[in-house]
């Protein structure tokens, strides 16, 4: 990305911009789907600035102000428009050639805010207006399941005469699988967050309680380039297991001997998804503890060589479960693998429902298996990159080991 970027002058204000080249990439695939599929324009919404912007930030490299919707209406020829939270009745035009302002021609804002219902349908009054003015006749939704319920009720009750239809399977098909532009950008988040790990086994301590730990990891991200995330994690002394907690429930001081559970889940510079996770141990590790990592470092690994351009998502799944059984362990519950981006959870997933789309060269994915019982927790994660010729790339280096302190 950075040969990329010397070609291209951004505002210095602007943050590990994406290039314009990329975006364009991405636009001209999006608009080749659309007219195969007879789509005259996409509605994409991101309504949680924490999960970094997903497919709203795909095309226009921007993020929502924290709950406050950020809408973009994408047409198969033209300019984009965005509306989002401003002043009533404004508007302003653009050319779509400079940043922030790239494949945008105009900007419609409303005072409308989630926590306000009466505001609820402000957004999509002005969607279904620019929808019927520039005589749209098929909408695609993008993802409607990251819409507001009065966003996209009030929009499909506005446009009765269009046909409206989800969109979302086309877009996933070109966003799951990576440019080399975006690869770069996500070795980068993985390498700052095998960093994160380094400073924060340097830096725990006894006495501490888990939150410090929490919001160390938090800041250290934050100076290597970070722009948000979720971090996981508690103390606990064996034998009872140190399981995931959220921030509210980080109260416990570390002791000496305690097991601290780290899961870092943030977006590093340019603002793509990858996740670690490491047990960490304030003096010897139990020899179960050590035996339990090993078990789930091998459950990894039965997941990941499977990671082949053309696998069946659901037969991985079937393996793992079959693994996992096999050692005397519970099959998955939930989630143990999955693809990334803007989006810290993104198609495909490694999972029985995901039966329309296969692994692709280019694909990453998180990997977690885990062993999550009332007696016992363990879990470790890395990101790993399919490579074309049916190699992964395993992307972070931080030991996959118990850290002893």
């Amino acid at each position: 990305m950075a040969a990329v970027m010397e070609k291209e002058m951004f505002d210095i204000r602007l943050l590990d911009p994406i290039s314009t080249a990329e975006l364009q990439r991405r636009w001209a695939a999006a608009r080749a789907h659309m007219r195969a599929a007879g789509i005259d324009v996409l509605v994409t919404q991101s309504t949680n600035a924490q999960s970094g912007g997903g497919y709203v930030r795909w095309f226009i490299d921007q993020t929502n102000v924290g709950s406050n919707p950020l809408t973009t209406l994408f047409p198969a020829d033209g300019l984009m428009t965005v509306v989002h939270q401003g002043p009533w009745g404004k508007e302003r035009k653009f050319d779509g050639k400079t940043a922030p302002n790239r494949g945008i021609g105009k900007r419609v804002f409303t005072p409308s805010y989630p926590s306000l219902q009466y505001t609820g349908h402000y957004d999509a009054d002005i969607v279904a207006r620019e929808t019927l003015k520039d005589g749209h006749k098929t909408v695609g939704l993008v993802c409607p399941a990251t819409m507001y319920h009065s966003f996209g009720a009030r929009l499909e009750e506005l446009l009765k005469g269009v046909k409206v239809v989800d969109a979302t399977d086309i877009i996933d098909k070109v966003k799951s699988v990576k440019s080399a532009e975006e690869i770069e950008i996500v070795r980068r988040c993985c390498a700052m967050q095998d960093e994160v790990m380094r400073r924060v086994a340097g830096h725990i301590k006894p006495g501490m309680k888990d939150f410090e730990v929490y919001a160390y990891a938090q800041y250290q991200g934050q100076l290597l380039g970070s722009q948000n995330g979720i971090f996981l994690g508690s103390s606990a002394t064996p034998p009872e297991p140190a399981a995931y907690k959220p921030r509210s429930q980080m109260g416990r001081e570390i002791r000496k001997g305690d097991v601290f559970m780290l899961l870092v889940e943030n977006s590093g510079p340019g603002g793509y998804y990858a996740e670690i996770a490491r047990p960490f141990c304030l003096g010897k590790a139990p020899q179960a503890l050590k035996e339990l990592v090993a078990l789930v470092v091998e459950a990894q690994h039965n997941t990941v060589k499977r990671l082949k351009p053309g696998a069946s998502l659901p037969e991985i799944w079937d393996a793992h479960n079959a693994f996992m059984c096999g050692k005397g362990k519970h099959a998955e519950e939930r989630l143990h693998s999955h693809g990334q981006g803007y989006d810290l959870v993104e198609r495909p997933l490694v999972r029985h429902d995901e039966t329309q789309m296969k692994v692709e060269a280019n694909m990453y994915f998180a990997c977690h298996p885990e062993v999550a019982t009332p007696q016992e927790f363990m879990t470790i994660c890395d990101n790993f990159l399919v490579k074309a010729d049916g190699t992964q790339e395993h992307l972070h280096k931080f030991p996959q080991e118990v850290i002893e302190i």
